[in-house]
């Protein structure tokens, strides 16, 4: 076999020039359509249009071109079928034994804010699958390239033999099959969204690979970091890497906990994160500020952990983050001067992320977790409240200031694993009880971290409290005020504890099991 007509339709026309013209150099019949076939005549590559090949026009706006069986037949005939051979002798149809073709830019088009939903429809391209599956269908004869990283390799093989190897051809039609099915993932998600739709029967989804990791969550399991093609742009995803070695599995987990943990807040504030738990959150009137009251709230655990900051890392911040050993830095940003000083430490990952949206304009996506057979799909949560949003439902109600602490030990609270409890106090955390098995234990954990800090503390709690045992800990503690959903058939127990000592509840309605 070699290749002798090759049919090309490109949308991306990088290097499509170079290819084509190194295929006419080999005696390869170049077949094209439109703009693609242009370019080539203007650029001096001998080039046949597409209705020389079917006899027929390109009609309505170029949405029909290569839908005919002279393009198909070509593409589809068994080389050493008798019957096939006969039939396209009698029909006098010819070969076509490669396709060079990518898709009109449907992601592009829809990633534009302002986008028409006539213009999204416009740009689903047609043609070009049909002849990518026709050419992936039959690529034990026929070689088929849809991505231009590819150009190099194969114009390297049929130099040499003529055409290219099976192996090859087999390695090209997987690639086909990955993009043609992640196309239509996009318009899939795409309509479905603009129809109402966002959860429907048949759920497909389709990420980019960024990088291979060198191992997953242990070194025994393979990994790799992938992303949505339309990801936000304050999202892990998209961060640019500044300075450090590639992120590992584990880094990708926790440092996109941090980074969900530092969006909930508008004011400056710093998040330390450990194993994908708070470890200490701070908020205060700078950068600065915020960093050194996440740190005090547990200097031992945010040790080789991960920091993430809602504004610009400065220089007096730099200085102190690099006293300890801290795996990645995420920040919208890093002066000159703080580079300057946090660059000194070889290993640090230093993340910049770019303006991020907070509170109430966070982007709305869902998440995903794979389970043994199949997966579980949910709204990410999201949802936040204020003062507004509170039942105070204890005879004592809490003070401006305690409200002010619920609220934000609300926010951290929502992210730390259930069941889950937290102190705060001086808009800071100074105790996290994470993942225990019941309320109890994680609240003697957090008031245990917490020591004497406890005392006039706010405790918040993700879920409610199925007894009064949880409070009866707090009041002993010196806890002030406790947030929790309510909800419970024994709340009126848990009241008439906090009415006891003289705590101040607040119900929210709302809980935030995090698994």
């Amino acid at each position: 076999m070699t290749i002798k007509r090759a049919l090309v339709s490109v949308s991306d026309k990088s290097g499509i020039v170079e290819f084509c013209r190194e295929l006419s150099n080999l005696g390869v019949e170049i077949i094209s359509t439109g703009g693609t076939k242009s370019l080539l005549a203007k650029e001096g590559v001998p080039v046949i249009g597409i209705s020389e090949v079917t006899g027929f026009p390109e009609i309505l706006d170029g949405r029909v071109k290569t839908l005919h069986p002279a393009v198909h037949s070509g593409l589809l005939a068994v080389r050493d079928s008798e019957e096939h051979q006969a039939q396209m002798k009698e029909l006098g149809l010819d070969y076509i034994d490669m396709v060079v073709v990518n898709l009109y830019p449907f992601q592009e088009t829809i990633a534009k804010p302002d986008v028409e939903y006539e213009d999204a429809i416009e740009n689903i391209d047609i043609g070009g699958p049909t002849m990518l599956r026709s050419a992936a269908k039959n690529h034990a004869f026929v070689s088929v390239v849809v991505d231009s990283a590819d150009y190099p390799a194969v114009l390297n093989e049929i130099k040499i033999k003529g055409d290219t190897s099976l192996e090859t051809r087999k390695r090209l039609a997987a690639k086909v099959f990955r993009h043609t099915a992640s196309y239509d993932a996009l318009i899939s998600d795409y309509l479905s969204n603009v129809t109402g739709d966002p959860l429907p029967e048949r759920f497909t989804v389709t990420y980019e690979k960024i990088q291979d990791l060198r191992y997953g969550e242990n070194p025994h399991q393979k990994a790799a970091f992938y992303k949505k093609p339309l990801a936000a742009a304050d999202t892990l995803t998209t961060a640019k890497q500044l300075h450090g070695k590639e992120l590992s599995y584990n880094n990708i987990n926790d440092a996109n906990a941090a980074l969900q943990i530092v969006k909930e807040f508008e004011e400056p504030a710093v998040v330390a994160v450990k194993h994908m738990n708070p470890c200490g959150v701070g908020i205060g009137g700078s950068v600065l500020e915020a960093y050194q009251k996440a740190y005090d709230a547990d200097p031992t655990s945010i040790f080789g952990g991960i920091v993430a900051a809602n504004r610009i890392i400065d220089a007096d911040t730099a200085l102190l983050l690099k006293e300890i050993f801290l795996e990645i830095i995420i920040a919208p940003g890093f002066t000159k001067e703080a580079l300057e000083i946090l660059t000194q430490k070889k290993n640090i990952r230093l993340l910049e992320v770019g303006s991020l949206k907070s509170g109430e304009n966070r982007e709305k996506s869902f998440t995903i977790t794979t389970i043994d057979g199949g997966m579980i799909v949910q709204e990410s949560d999201v949802h936040s409240l204020n003062a507004d949003d509170l039942q105070v439902v204890t005879d004592r109600k809490p003070t401006e200031e305690e409200l002010k602490q619920l609220l934000f030990g609300w926010k951290v609270v929502k992210h730390v694993k259930s069941n889950a409890i937290v102190l705060a106090k001086d808009s800071m955390t100074v105790g996290v009880g994470a993942g225990q098995m019941n309320r109890v234990g994680a609240a003697k954990i957090a008031i245990e971290q917490a020591g004497e800090k406890a005392k006039g503390s706010i405790l918040a709690s993700d879920a409610f409290f199925p007894m009064g045992d949880t409070l009866e800990l707090a009041a002993k503690a010196g806890i002030t005020a406790v947030i929790q959903p309510g909800g419970s058939i024994k709340d009126e127990e848990s009241i008439k504890v906090a009415n006891e000592y003289g705590i101040a509840m607040v119900f929210t309605g709302v809980r935030h099991f995090k698994h």
